[in-house]
C-alpha cells in the first residue's frame, strides 16, 4: 500500500474513531460520575443511551448533507458540534446537563460515522477501497481495546472530567487534520440536491427489501448486545467481581479482542462457505454461547474467568457476523449504497439505544441481568438471520424453476 493511501487511511481512521472513543473512554468513570453528580445508575447509563440515539439519527442527516455540500464542510461542522458537546460534558454541573451535552456530542460524532465511508467511495473502488477500509478498521479497532484503559489511567490523575478534556483535544486534532490534510473528494458537478421525495422513496425501497431489512436487523441486534454489555459491564464488573476501573478496562479490552480478531477472517470464510451460511452459522454460535452464559449464571458458575472466556468466543462469532451482514445488506442496492449505509447505520445505533433503554429499568448490577439481556439480543438476531435464509432459499427455488 502506498504512503498516500496509508496517510488517508490513518486520517479517516482517526475521524471514524472519534465516536467510539467518546463512548468507550468514559466507561470506567460511569460509577464515579454517578457518585459525583449524586445521581442513579440508570441516569448515568442514560448518558450512553442519549449519545447512541444522537449518533444514529445524526447519520441520516450528515449523509445527505455531504452529498449536497461536499464532504469537508459537513465533516468540519460535525467536529465543531462534537467539540461543543465535549466542552459541555467537561463542565456539566449535574446529570441532566451531562445527558444534554452527550446528545450534542453524539450528534456531531455522527458526521465522523458516515462521511469517511463516503470519502472512501469517492477516492477508490475495488481492491484499493478494500485496502483503505482495512487501514481505517485497524485504527478504529484501537478504540475498544485502549480507550477504556486510557480512561482509567486518566481517572488515576484526577476527576472524570479529564476524560472529556482529552476528547476536546481529540476534536481539535481532528479539526486540524480535516483542514490541513483532507481535500474535498466530491466535485461540485457530482453533488446532488436534497430531495425529500427521492430520499423517502429510497428508504421505503430499502425497508421493504427482505435481505436489507433482515441483515440490517441481524447487525442491529448483534450490536445491541454489545451496547448492553457496554452500559452494564462497568457496574457489574465493579460490584459483582470487585474490579477497579483499571482492571475493568483490561477485562473489557480482552472481550473486544475476540470481536476484532475474528472480523479479519470474515472475508476469506465468507468466500469459502458463502456469506449467508457464514452469518447464520456465526449468529447461531453467538446465540448458543450467550444461552450457555445464562445457564452458567443461573447455576452459580459465573466467575470472572468463566464469563470473560465465554464472551470472548461469543464476540468472536459476532466479529464474523457484522462485516458480512453489512455487505449482504447493501448488495442489491448499488444505486443507493450511500443511503443504504446511512439507514443501516442508523438502525444499528438506534437498536443499541433501544436495548439499553429496555434493560435499564431491570438492571440490578448482577451478572444474570446482563447475560440474559445479551442472550435475548442474540436470539433476536438469529431469528432475523433465519428469515433472510428463507428469502435466499426462495430465490434459489425460483431460479431452479
Amino acid at each position: 500500500m502506498n504512503s498516500n493511501l496509508w496517510k488517508l487511511g490513518a486520517v479517516l481512521g482517526l475521524l471514524s474513531s472519534v465516536g467510539p472513543f467518546a463512548i468507550d473512554m468514559y466507561l470506567p468513570a460511569l460509577p464515579t460520575i454517578a457518585s459525583d453528580l449524586r445521581t442513579t445508575v440508570t441516569a448515568s447509563q442514560a448518558s450512553i443511551l442519549i449519545c447512541l440515539i444522537a449518533f444514529g439519527l445524526g447519520q441520516l442527516v450528515f449523509g445527505p448533507l455531504s452529498d449536497k455540500f461536499g464532504r469537508k464542510a459537513p465533516l468540519f461542522s460535525g467536529l465543531i458540534i462534537f467539540l461543543l458537546g465535549s466542552i459541555g460534558c467537561l463542565f456539566a454541573p449535574n446529570a441532566e446537563w451531562l445527558i444534554g451535552a452527550r446528545f450534542v456530542q453524539g450528534s456531531g460524532a455522527a458526521a465522523m460515522g458516515v462521511i469517511p465511508r463516503a470519502i472512501v467511495r469517492d477516492n477508490h473502488t475495488g481492491h484499493a477501497a478494500t485496502r483503505l477500509m482495512s487501514t481505517i478498521m485497524i485504527v478504529v479497532s484501537v478504540s475498544p481495546l485502549f480507550a477504556p484503559l486510557i480512561g482509567s489511567g486518566l481517572l488515576q490523575l484526577g476527576s472524570w472530567r479529564i476524560v472529556f478534556g482529552l476528547l476536546c483535544l481529540l476534536a481539535i486534532l481532528a479539526l486540524v487534520l480535516t483542514t490541513c490534510v483532507l481535500t474535498e473528494t466530491l466535485p461540485v458537478e457530482k453533488r446532488r440536491p436534497l430531495d425529500v421525495g427521492t430520499m423517502t422513496a429510497g428508504v421505503g425501497k430499502l425497508l421493504s427489501h427482505r435481505q436489507f431489512l433482515c441483515m440490517s436487523l441481524v447487525n442491529s441486534c448483534g450490536l445491541a448486545s454489545f451496547f448492553v454489555f457496554i452500559a452494564s459491564a462497568p457496574f457489574t464488573y465493579t460490584e459483582t467481581f470487585g474490579l477497579s476501573p483499571t482492571q475493568f478496562s483490561v477485562a473489557f479490552a480482552i472481550n473486544a479482542v475476540g470481536f476484532f480478531g475474528a472480523s479479519q477472517f470474515a472475508a476469506p470464510l465468507g468466500k469459502r462457505f458463502g456469506p449467508q451460511r457464514l452469518v447464520l452459522g456465526a449468529i447461531l454460535g453467538f446465540a448458543s454461547l450467550t444461552a450457555l452464559l445464562v445457564a452458567l449464571s443461573a447455576g452459580g458458575y459465573s466467575g470472572l474467568i468463566t464469563v470473560s472466556a465465554v464472551l470472548i468466543v461469543a464476540n468472536a462469532c459476532l466479529g464474523l457476523v457484522i462485516p458480512t451482514a453489512s455487505v449482504l445488506a447493501i448488495h442489491d442496492h448499488p444505486e443507493i449504497a450511500g443511503l443504504a449505509s446511512s439507514v443501516g447505520g442508523a438502525m444499528q445505533w438506534m437498536s443499541g439505544a433501544a436495548a439499553v433503554l429496555l434493560v435499564g429499568p431491570f438492571f440490578d448490577e448482577t451478572i444474570t441481568t446482563m447475560t440474559v439481556s445479551i442472550a435475548a439480543c442474540g436470539f433476536a438476531a438469529l431469528a432475523f438471520a433465519l428469515l433472510a435464509m428463507q428469502r435466499v432459499a426462495l430465490v434459489n427455488s425460483n431460479r431452479g424453476t
